[in-house]
């Protein structure tokens, strides 16, 4: 038995929250494992403003979240011929910020780079692997992922900012391989912040609202 590959044009959808007046902001924002672009895109209503543009794209993967009806839920990639499904999704990436500034200069604004859970590995592969240009990078519930050879990265990761996000009742939170992440990264002369809230694995408007309002994180 032999395996194939070849390379095809499908539809893929992403959401938007405000509009490009008076923008300073541009937040490329990531869900993450069974979650939909849409209804992550809602958790950021708390930070919207006229001057901030938010795109939440949705993972090109969609399943029933149980059995075979109900709630539809969206996945990134699986270890199932990973290394296609990583390059299909940067490529995505790469196509959607390439459309957001066809018209709009990206030299005026901002690029916040954002992923939840699953979602902080989709955004690290990108920022480091595509054709984009990010100012900040918020890892949420989640680190770089293994597969991301920090010393190769680097020399673009010390190019902006990385702030680590993650809630003190997180159980998902890897406290062990967060300080050994940013020790390696010390190292290798990246800046970093952590910042932690009261609370588990989700997006927390009060620190939402943090990040947004203090662009020096």
């Amino acid at each position: 038995m032999r395996e194939h590959n070849i390379t095809v044009s499908r539809s893929a959808r992403y959401f938007t929250l405000g509009d490009t007046e008076s923008l300073r902001e541009v937040w490329f924002v990531c869900h993450g494992y069974g979650q939909l672009a849409e209804h992550f895109l809602k958790k950021f209503e708390a930070i919207a403003e006229s001057h901030r543009l938010i795109i939440a794209p949705e993972g090109l993967s969609r399943f029933y979240w149980q059995g075979f009806s109900g709630r539809v839920a969206a996945s990134w990639m699986t270890r199932e011929d990973r290394l296609h499904e990583i390059e299909d999704y940067v490529n995505y990436l790469d196509a959607v910020y390439q459309q957001t500034f066809a018209n709009l200069n990206r030299e005026s604004v901002k690029v916040n780079a954002l992923g939840f859970s699953q979602g902080t590995a989709t955004v690290s592969r990108w920022v480091c692997r595509g054709e984009n240009q990010v100012d900040r990078l918020i890892l949420w519930g989640g680190l770089l992922p293994p597969d991301l050879a920090l010393e190769s990265a680097s020399n673009l990761v010390q190019k902006l900012s990385l702030v680590f996000v993650v809630g003190k009742n997180d159980e998902f939170a890897d406290s062990k391989n967060l300080v050994e992440q940013q020790t390696r990264l010390r190292e290798l002369d990246v800046q970093q912040k952590v910042i932690s809230y009261d609370g588990g694995h989700e997006i927390d408007a009060d620190t939402l609202n943090q990040l947004a309002n203090n662009l020096s994180f």
